[in-house]
């Protein structure tokens, strides 16, 4: 979620921008798609709803970012550069985050998202109601 609220605060387009010059079709909608699966997605995740849904399309978001930007990169998502008056100085991130996104929807779709979320709630109330 984070992700896309970000897109959108800077401006989505710069993203968009990413977009074109990765060669991506039809940039401007496909652009506006990502920040709203990211966005929706992010939602689903926290609360618990649609998360199996939503899965699909954030890790196709995911793989696409992993091998078109990330992959030249190497693995580690940290690459300390250089510390000056100015802070810590970090190089591009590699795909390390990535795998790690991926791992995390997937356990979310095999094991389910537990029983503090919506749909556990919805379940309940069926459950209840069905008796």
């Amino acid at each position: 979620m984070a992700h896309g609220l970000a897109k959108v605060m800077n401006g989505p387009e710069h993203f968009i921008a990413i977009l074109h010059s990765l060669g991506v079709p039809a940039p401007g909608p496909i652009g506006w798609l990502i920040i709203l699966i990211e966005i929706m997605g992010g939602v689903a995740v926290l609360t618990g709803a649609f998360v199996r849904a939503f899965s699909f399309p954030m890790s196709a978001i995911l793989l696409v970012a992993m091998f078109t930007v990330h992959l030249p990169y190497g693995f580690s998502s940290i690459k300390l550069r250089a510390v000056t008056t100015a802070g810590a100085q970090f190089g591009p991130p590699g795909y390390e985050v990535d795998l790690l996104y991926l791992a995390c929807l997937a356990t979310l779709v095999l094991g389910g998202s537990g029983p503090f979320t919506i749909e556990s709630l919805v379940a309940k109330l069926s459950a209840k109601s069905g008796k």
